[in-house]
């Protein structure tokens, strides 16, 4: 089979791989239909340094379950399933408390043996804790739904962790620090949980745009210092209540510590690049609350499965790019110059 494989910093290619196949009795192989690239599927695209072996890419995905093992009991060749981006048991203490993201058996797609999900077929371990059955019929694969479906995966479950991270809700004002999918789905997230205000801290006209249609109310286009002025003028000084930081550079990180407002909590969900954490004494004295870190989409996909296929949120929207297999790599160096919001993969 083919699937998207990275070599090192800006050298992703296509390549033929051994075939996905069923290994353990709780696996499912799924014949991937649509996938997509992610923000964070850049950080090694910037970074990597060269490998002779490759990296296999992707972990978000929709397909056809194709063969399940003896012991899958929730799944069944034929269904149309997402998978979120990490693979789970659901039944140790974390998934049954809702935090899939720390399943003791679980895992990542694309490391220990397990396929990325940027390919032609993926081995899911433990189909019955991580795979959802989607409502979709195989034959009607070109459904208008299915980009929205797809971000169900990641980046609209990965939103919606920092809005509830950050704890959103009717009346508050929240800031959404970063303009990508993710830092978009977050605004869609903050007003589907009832933010009074919403204030996008983004610079990127195509992307404010649809932040404002996806419910945005004021944007701050400025960086450092200024942003942080900007947000306290809108605020009365206060600074926002939620604040939702959906980049994970330290730059937004200090932006997001800095426009909280005193007893407010931040929602992190932008994988950090920086082991230290700035301002700890500043936010201490502000009674800053702050959680977050990687999403537990499973979790999540019941709860917003339904706002999706009866129209109510159209995440599908960041998708503003679609490519074959063979255009994965353009679609990389696409995200990597601000091309593209976020690219989908068709095969």
């Amino acid at each position: 089979m083919r699937a998207t494989v990275m070599y090192g910093a800006g050298d992703v290619r296509i390549e033929t791989v051994p075939d996905a196949r069923l290994i353990e009795s709780t696996d499912a192989l799924i014949r991937v239909t649509s996938a997509a690239i992610c923000g964070s599927d850049l950080w090694p695209y910037k970074t990597m340094e060269h490998s002779e072996t490759g990296r296999r890419m992707g972990h978000e995905f929709i397909g056809v379950v194709e063969a399940v093992g003896v012991d899958v009991r929730t799944v069944k060749p034929g269904d149309v399933v997402v998978s979120p981006f990490l693979w789970s048991d659901g039944v140790c203490v974390f998934c049954r408390e809702g935090l899939q993201s720390e399943c003791l058996h679980g895992g990542r797609y694309g490391f220990d043996n397990v396929d990325g999900g940027q390919g032609e077929a993926v081995r899911v371990p433990q189909a019955d804790g991580t795979l959802v059955v989607l409502p979709v019929d195989a034959d009607g694969m070109d459904n208008a739904l299915l980009p929205s479906l797809l971000t169900l995966a990641d980046v609209m479950g990965t939103g919606y962790h920092a809005a509830v991270s950050a704890h959103v809700g009717p009346g508050k004002t929240a800031a959404v620090v970063g303009d990508g999918a993710v830092g978009l789905c977050g605004v869609i997230a903050a007003k589907r949980l009832g933010a009074d205000r919403i204030i996008l801290l983004g610079r990127h006209p195509k992307r404010i745009a649809l932040a404002q249609e996806f419910g945005a109310t004021d944007v701050v286009s400025e960086r450092g210092d200024e942003a942080v002025e900007h947000v306290r003028a809108l605020t009365d000084g206060l600074g926002a209540q939620a604040v939702l930081e959906c980049v994970g550079l330290e730059q937004s990180l200090l932006t997001a510590l800095h426009i909280a407002r005193p007893g407010g909590a931040i929602g992190r969900v932008g994988l950090p690049q920086e082991d230290v954490f700035p301002e700890a004494i500043a936010t201490f004295f502000k009674n800053v609350a702050i959680s977050g870190g990687p999403a537990p989409a499973r979790a999540y996909i019941p709860e917003l499965l339904p706002d999706v296929l009866e129209g109510r949120i159209e995440p599908g929207r960041v998708f503003d790019r679609v490519v074959r297999l063979d255009g994965a790599p353009d679609g990389y160096r696409a995200m990597n110059e601000r091309e593209a919001i976020k690219v989908l993969i068709e095969f």
